[in-house]
């Protein structure tokens, strides 16, 4: 896996998420229950990954979306 996004923002996760799925690339993230269990603070970031792959054509469409 490798990932392409970081971050603390569940609404832009979603979003980056939607675009991968409509390139046809599937994605996951990473750290949601452990970032959920120390209460959403903001310490612990969520990660968004897709397979290895994947990676190079998953960063040109999040890229072309203005989201690097």
């Amino acid at each position: 896996m490798r990932i392409v996004a970081v971050s603390n923002d569940l609404v832009r996760l979603s979003f980056l998420g939607a675009l991968l799925r409509d390139a046809g690339i599937g994605s996951v993230v990473l750290d949601g229950h452990v970032s959920a269990v120390e209460g959403s603070i903001g310490a612990i970031p969520r990660r968004l990954a897709v397979a290895e792959n994947d990676e190079h054509r998953a960063r040109r469409v999040l890229a072309e979306a203005g989201e690097d």
